[in-house]
């Protein structure tokens, strides 16, 4: 029996679980207040605060360390990675505290679980981290050499789908050919088969989301920036927790979006059904990748629980396959079945090396 300890660093919050074999003996998420986190200048800097609060609801829990028999962290904003497991070693550890690709909370997940599993002589690792890169070389170029697309997204609920797809139908990963859709805060759109996340559209040229602005017109983009005097990184904070629904509704929750639909309200539904249709064009878009191709689209996150949302999505992609719906993220399950896969032998680990 496998005992593995799951944890899930998130801006305000750290979501622990622990599983034994694929039953959740118990799921938690910890809270944390802006003035908490405000005493702190980096995020690295969290460790051992966040770390402490890790330990002490284990030990309420009554969950004795020496019982885990492996640790699973979400993977943090390192540099490009396969997507899978990789095992928690020095190098990543140096590197998501001494040159992340990008400061996020998810920096603390392998950190925190380095250091908990040394002790105990446990193995730690993270899977399918967010800076998952299989993208083929063709899909990386843009219009501007020194610009290129990036695989960065929501690789571990994507991936997750698309493995209950395959296991559902008793087919192999690897033999899939999928468009998975994260439909969460930001919108993502991979296109997998081959084993492999071959192509992502990312909440930074993908549709429109609840709080992201997704792809946006570049030259009307640069002519904003220069007459407003905005900074960079405002502008960069507005497009990415200012945008979407936000920006036409002031609200981030799609519920609530919908509730104003009901009331009559006209500007949400055209904003709501247009963020829909958006993502079924980029869905058209991965189709036309493998030349129309595809078993199945599906659809994933939290927006998915919509019957509204989804019915739209639906409408416009079944065209191209069968659409099916998974709601919800599931993360820190995928988490569990992607540690419990390594240490049964049925995947094996990446090595991480460093990039200094």
């Amino acid at each position: 029996m496998e005992k593995l300890l799951i944890l899930n660093p998130g801006s305000t919050s750290t979501k622990i679980a622990v599983y034994e074999d694929e039953n959740q003996l118990f799921v938690e998420s910890i809270s944390h207040s802006a003035d908490e986190i405000a005493k702190y200048d980096l995020i690295i800097d969290q460790f051992e605060f966040r770390k402490d609060m890790i330990l002490e609801v284990l030990k309420e829990k009554g969950i004795e360390l020496a019982s885990l028999t492996g640790i699973v962290a979400r993977g943090g904003l390192l540099p490009p990675l396969k997507a899978g497991a990789y095992q928690v070693n020095d190098d990543m550890v140096w590197q998501l505290k001494n040159k992340p690709a990008m400061e996020h909370a998810s920096n603390l997940g392998a950190v925190i679980a380095d250091a908990i599993a040394k002790p105990l002589g446990i193995p730690a690792f993270i899977y399918d981290g967010v800076t998952v890169d299989e993208m083929l070389p063709i899909l990386k170029l843009t219009g501007l050499k020194e610009i290129k697309r990036k695989g960065i997204g929501h690789n571990l609920n994507t991936r997750a789908a698309a493995m209950r797809y395959a296991r559902e139908n008793n087919k192999t990963y690897a033999d899939c050919k999928l468009i998975v859709v994260h439909l969460g805060g930001g919108i993502s759109v991979t296109l997998q088969y081959g084993g492999k996340v071959a192509d992502i559209i990312n909440d930074e040229d993908g549709p429109f989301a609840p709080e992201r602005a997704g792809g946006l017109p570049s030259q009307s983009l640069v002519k904003y920036i220069e007459e407003t005097g905005i900074s960079t990184k405002d502008m960069l904070k507005k497009m990415k927790s200012r945008g979407g629904l936000v920006s036409y509704l002031g609200v981030n929750d799609s519920r609530e979006v919908e509730k104003m639909i009901a009331e009559g309200n006209q500007e949400a539904k055209l904003v709501y059904d247009a963020m829909a249709l958006n993502v079924a064009r980029k869905i058209g878009e991965e189709a036309a990748t493998v030349s129309g191709d595809v078993e199945a689209v599906i659809l994933t996150g939290g927006i998915a629980y919509s019957e509204y949302f989804t019915s739209e999505v639906k409408k416009y992609s079944e065209w191209i396959a069968p659409v099916i719906v998974y709601p919800g993220e599931n993360e820190m399950e995928s988490l569990a079945l992607g540690g419990l896969r390594v240490l049964r032998g049925q995947e094996q680990a990446h090595e991480f090396v460093k990039q200094a």
